[in-house]
C-alpha cells in the first residue's frame, strides 16, 4: 500500500506524508495474536475476517492516536469483553466510527477501519452455522454440514475471540 501523498494544501501532517499507523499497529496486534493461536490457515477467508473484526476492536478500544505502548492485561480483558458472543459488536464498531468522525478523524487510520467494517459487514460467507447450535445444557458439537450465509464479521469475531483466549 503506497502512503497517502498530501504535498501541501490539505494535508493532515504538514505536508507530509500521512501514514496510518495507529490502524497499521492495530492489524500488526491482531496478525501476530490470530498466527499465535493458529486456528485457522493464514491468507484464508477465515483469517482475514479474524484479522479485520480484531484489528477493528483494537484499534476502536484505543484512543484516537491508536494504541499506546504495547498492551496489558487490561488491553486483552477489554477486547474480549467486545469480542464476547453476547456482546452487540456491530453496534458498538458503527458507534465509535462515528464518533470518531464526529470528533475530526477523518485520516488515514479511520478511512482504514471504515474499509475494513464495510468489508466485514457486506461481504458474505457460506459458513457453519454457529447460531444454530444449542447454547447451555446440551453440550452437542456444530453440525458443519449445516451451513447457512452470514456477513463475515460473524465468521471473524469468533476466531478473534477464541485466538486471544489463546494467546
Amino acid at each position: 500500500m503506497l502512503p497517502e501523498s498530501t504535498n501541501g494544501a490539505g494535508g493532515t501532517s504538514g505536508g507530509g506524508l500521512a501514514v496510518p499507523m495507529a490502524w497499521l499497529c492495530a492489524e500488526y496486534l491482531a496478525d501476530e495474536v490470530l498466527r499465535a493461536a493458529a486456528l485457522v490457515a493464514p491468507g484464508s477467508l477465515e483469517y482475514r475476517a479474524g484479522l479485520q473484526a480484531l484489528a477493528l476492536t483494537v484499534h476502536l478500544s484505543e484512543g484516537p492516536d491508536g494504541p499506546s505502548v504495547g498492551w496489558s492485561a487490561g488491553d486483552v480483558d477489554a477486547w474480549l469483553r467486545h469480542t464476547a458472543y453476547d456482546r452487540p459488536w456491530p453496534p458498538w464498531v458503527e458507534e465509535r466510527l462515528a464518533a470518531r468522525r464526529a470528533s475530526g478523524g477523518d485520516g488515514p487510520d479511520l478511512a482504514l477501519a471504515h474499509t475494513a467494517w464495510r468489508l466485514l459487514r457486506d461481504t458474505w460467507v457460506l459458513a457453519a452455522d454457529l447460531d444454530g447450535r444449542a447454547v447451555g445444557g446440551d453440550a452437542s458439537p456444530v453440525d458443519e454440514d449445516d451451513q447457512v450465509w452470514l456477513p463475515a464479521w460473524k465468521l471473524g469475531l469468533p476466531l478473534a475471540h477464541l485466538s486471544l483466549h489463546l494467546r
